[in-house]
């Protein structure tokens, strides 16, 4: 089985030197924020911001203590658009449908309430994606709890 299951934007992330310092436009703009949370995976902070009813987006700083893949991506490029997260219904499905059509997909990795694969930004549209599963789990170990996924349903 090899075709692509459901998929939909989930947020657009953004990279910057500093949450606090970024957030005061996504609240000028309307945002609302609903998340912040250090990552126990990588040496970064996130923060989720809800436009309206499905549009989403979300900054991510670097931990000032440690370098890493952020920390490098601000050096060469800046603040701005590091990723668009893609939600799908079935991961493997959806890797397996893309590597079919002879895109490259890389670092999929299985986490205790997500699984997550990325499309590295060498592709026609310059852009990085990452492909994003929930589990069971997501939601209910963060406060925000079903806010965090589009329309407040996980695929």
């Amino acid at each position: 089985m090899s075709e692509m299951p459901a998929v939909r934007v989930d947020h657009v992330g953004i990279a910057v030197e500093s949450i606090e310092e970024a957030e005061g436009l996504l609240f000028a703009l309307g945002c609302e924020k609903i998340h912040e949370e250090r990552s126990e995976y990588g040496s970064f902070t996130w923060a989720t911001y809800v436009l309206g009813g499905a549009s989403r987006l979300e900054l991510i700083a670097p931990r000032a203590e440690s370098v890493s893949f952020l920390t490098e991506f601000l050096e060469r490029s800046g603040p701005g658009l590091h990723h668009v997260t893609l939600e799908v219904a079935d991961l493997d499905r959806a890797v397996a449908a893309l590597e079919k059509r002879g895109i490259d997909v890389v670092d999929h990795a299985e986490f205790e309430h997500w699984a997550e694969a990325f499309l590295p930004p060498g592709n026609p549209t310059g852009a990085l994606f990452q492909l994003m599963e929930y589990y069971d789990g997501y939601a209910e170990t963060r406060g925000a709890g079903d806010r965090l996924f589009v329309d407040g349903e996980r695929l």
